[in-house]
């Protein structure tokens, strides 16, 4: 029998129509303990399914120090089929009742040791495809509590300028990390926008997520002119969570530098990519 505890829906902000960031907070006020980049599988019953309760995963976005709420950033599904559980959270209001599993997965643990026991001290990047970001805000925010002095370069990639979630938060911790300091907060965050005809007024990097590792006419890519040297598998881990397209593309830059992800680790147990996908 599958073990479940009861939470309410304590707070819901709809960024768009399909697209929203909702908080719960378990009953008991207990919050489970989990690590940056795990996720939680919640139910809800579907009224259309003689209240059968549907169950599904989602990345967690909030980090583990605050144990006031687990923060997730969720897209409605609506093609080709309505999401069976996501119709019925953008539907809900606050003070909803959802159950929750406890938290698990290790896809997206951050390292912290090398495979010889050695101090990862790689620069970290994260790359997230819509609502893939989720994990790295938790990493971004567990980070920075923790005084991590690695850097830490968040990349994410929408097709909208509304659907870039937590802008504002990365622009606040970018903006931290240049008031204190790159030697005690190390933090940069880019977004890409894949439909730039629709969002006239963006300025930015145009193209999905993975067109930072794209070579340019001069054979660095953009993340390479951000960082200002060559990216390799010595001074970089990656860490990608999207759509299965998202982590393909993304393989297809990094695969011909050497890199290889944690599900195809070196006889060593090396890796310089962990990756989750979501379809």
């Amino acid at each position: 029998m599958v073990a479940e505890s009861a939470s309410t829906l304590t707070y819901i902000e709809k960024l768009k129509d399909d697209l929203m960031i909702c908080r719960l907070v378990p009953d008991d006020k207990k919050v489970p303990e989990y690590k940056a980049g795990q996720y939680i599988i919640i139910g809800m019953p579907n009224p259309n399914e003689n209240n059968k309760i549907v169950r599904r995963a989602y990345s967690i976005a909030s980090n583990p120090e605050n144990r006031d709420y687990i923060e997730l950033y969720i897209r409605w599904v609506r093609k080709p089929l309505p999401g069976r559980l996501t119709t019925q959270l953008f539907n809900s209001r606050v003070g909803t009742a959802v159950r929750w599993m406890t938290p698990r997965g290790d896809d997206l643990s951050i390292n912290e040791t090398l495979h010889n026991g050695e101090k990862d001290e790689r620069r970290i990047v994260c790359l997230g495809g819509g609502t893939g970001l989720a994990p790295f805000v938790s990493f971004a925010q567990h980070l920075r509590a923790v005084g991590d002095k690695r850097e830490i370069i968040v990349l994410h990639g929408a097709s909208y300028t509304d659907e870039l979630g937590y802008k504002n938060l990365f622009e606040d911790l970018e903006h931290e990390s240049e008031d204190v300091g790159k030697d005690k907060w190390n933090f940069t965050y880019r977004a890409s926008i894949s439909r730039p005809t629709e969002n006239r007024n963006w300025k930015g990097q145009v193209g999905r997520v993975e067109s930072f590792l794209k070579p340019n006419s001069n054979g660095d890519s953009v993340l390479e002119e951000m960082v200002g040297e060559k990216i390799t598998k010595d001074n970089t881990i990656f860490y990608i969570c999207g759509w299965q397209g998202t982590i393909d593309g993304a393989m297809n830059f990094l695969e011909p530098k050497g890199f290889v992800t944690s599900r195809k680790k070196r006889e060593d147990g090396s890796f310089e990519v962990k990756f989750e996908s979501y379809g």
